[in-house]
């Protein structure tokens, strides 16, 4: 019969380049807080934390993002089984990974598959639909949930459903629909299609067998590449040799649309994708003019405007309407609302003239906690650094700079050569030249502490570690 309880598998590894310049490469928009004060990573985690429906999940991410998806897990007491992706394939190599980890428990377990940038205003509604899915799902069918359109969009899938199954609440799937052109769209809407969400709810050896029979290199490489996976600290990593054997597809192209099997469950829970500016405008709550603001902004004669700011950075917005305003310590972006979808243009354009901003962040994350440029010139640096409560850095050593630190919260254990010392707030500490030195922060609360180097040469290249950030030789 399998397990009564679904196994979610969370989907974590795309890059948000729409929501730039909030999201970035190094830092994409699952994992940052746009719509509240948590990441909508973090809201999915919240919506599978029912022990009576939901099982231990498996979160797929991209090796880059381990640390960053270990620690939103802890903050949120959710323990899982975080995989670890060597490159991008696309969603049906992750969903054939699932699979094949979710029927090591169970061969008939039920696996639910759910991006980790989605947000659901009515948890309640969506758990309900989860238990109309499983009911399906234990039939043999791979569930898909349809979202009830609330405007012609361009840029989703439409289903059409068919004849109800059995009396529940699943419905068959008579056709994926690509994404239509504005028209159509509102045809599709007063023929009661349905918006395709993205989200799977199926039985794992029913995945399997479809994903073997359509797309046999697919399921091959799945197999072993979990078959080759290894145990790395708390991850499990997926070898790249067997990974990359997959072709890159989507399980809408590599399955859901050619499969016998699909069918619906209509979904009216306050989903959306996040997919743009404009999809985060139309999920916040606005005021009296239609506004919505995150962070320190100030709306003056102004109408149905988005502005995301920095909260040490003081946004204004005056006279304007429809538009899209974000600003971040590095990068500031201005659009009207209805051309917000050309923003993954941009970035790409940023890329090619090699801008730093396009794919990372100021703050930059790390196993031991995370640092941040404040200034640089052409013989300094400076940098905030924060060091986690009982978290260590690697020993290592620079050949053509000094660094010079100040605490300014918490305390910092410090080693140079065969000495350690114990500096706490206001104090300062020199690292000269060549010398081997290593920080850790031996305290309860988080160390913070400003770093200026000093030197010939600035970049990671003058870095020789001696251990990693756990203390290994």
């Amino acid at each position: 019969m399998g397990s009564r309880l679904l196994i979610p598998a969370i989907m974590c590894g795309g890059a948000g380049t729409r929501l730039w310049p909030v999201s970035r490469e190094s830092m994409p928009k699952q994992f940052v807080p746009l719509v509240e004060a948590r990441s909508t990573f973090q809201q999915v985690l919240g919506r599978i934390r029912d022990h009576a429906i939901f099982d231990r999940p498996i979160v797929i991410t991209n090796s880059d993002f381990r640390f960053i998806v270990a620690e939103q897990m802890r903050e949120c007491a959710v323990a899982g089984d975080i995989v670890l992706e060597p490159m991008r394939r696309d969603s049906a190599m992750a969903v054939g990974v699932a699979a094949v980890l979710a029927a090591a428990r169970d061969p008939a377990s039920t696996v639910i598959v759910l991006a980790a940038d989605h947000v659901v205003r009515d948890p309640d509604a969506f758990a309900r639909s989860c238990r109309e899915a499983m009911s399906a799902a234990a039939d043999g069918q791979i569930v898909t949930f349809g979202i009830n359109p609330t405007f012609p969009a361009t840029n989703y899938g439409y289903i059409r459903p068919g004849a109800r199954l059995d009396g529940g609440a699943a419905f068959a799937v008579d056709s994926f629909i690509e994404k239509p052109d504005a028209a159509t769209a509102s045809r599709y809407i007063a023929d009661r299609y349905l918006w395709n969400s993205g989200n799977f709810v199926f039985r794992a050896d029913v995945m399997l067998g479809e994903i073997a029979r359509l797309e046999p290199d697919i399921a091959k490489a799945a197999r072993a590449a979990v078959g080759g996976m290894t145990k790395d600290l708390d991850f499990l990593r997926l070898p790249a040799a067997a990974f990359a054997q997959a072709p890159k597809k989507s399980i809408d192209y590599a399955v859901m649309e050619r499969t016998e099997r699909a069918a619906v469950v209509p979904l009216d829970c306050g989903w959306s994708d996040i997919g743009s500016w404009s999809a985060v405008w139309d999920a916040q709550d606005h005021d009296a003019d239609g506004n919505a603001a995150t962070g320190a902004v100030v709306f003056r004669d102004s109408r149905n405007n988005l502005a995301h700011s920095d909260d040490a950075t003081l946004t204004a917005v005056v006279g304007v309407d429809d538009l899209v305003v974000v600003a971040t310590p590095d990068a500031v972006l201005v659009t009207s609302r209805d051309k917000a979808e050309q923003v993954k243009d941009l970035v790409e354009e940023l890329k090619a003239q090699n801008r730093e901003q396009a794919v990372t962040h100021l703050r930059i994350y790390r196993p031991w906690g995370y640092y941040q440029g404040v200034d640089a010139g052409a013989r300094f640096k400076v940098k905030r650094i924060v060091v986690k409560s009982g978290a260590m850095l690697s020993l290592q050593k620079h050949f053509r700079r000094s660094e010079h630190w100040v605490v300014v919260r918490g305390t910092a254990e410090v080693t140079i050569g065969s000495e350690i010392r114990t500096i706490t707030e206001n104090e300062s500490i020199h690292i000269p030249i060549g010398s081997v030195h290593r920080l850790a922060n031996p305290g309860t609360m988080p160390l913070e502490l400003i770093e200026v180097q000093v030197g010939d040469y600035l970049g990671e290249d003058d870095i020789e570690r001696l251990t990693d950030q756990y203390g290994r030789s």
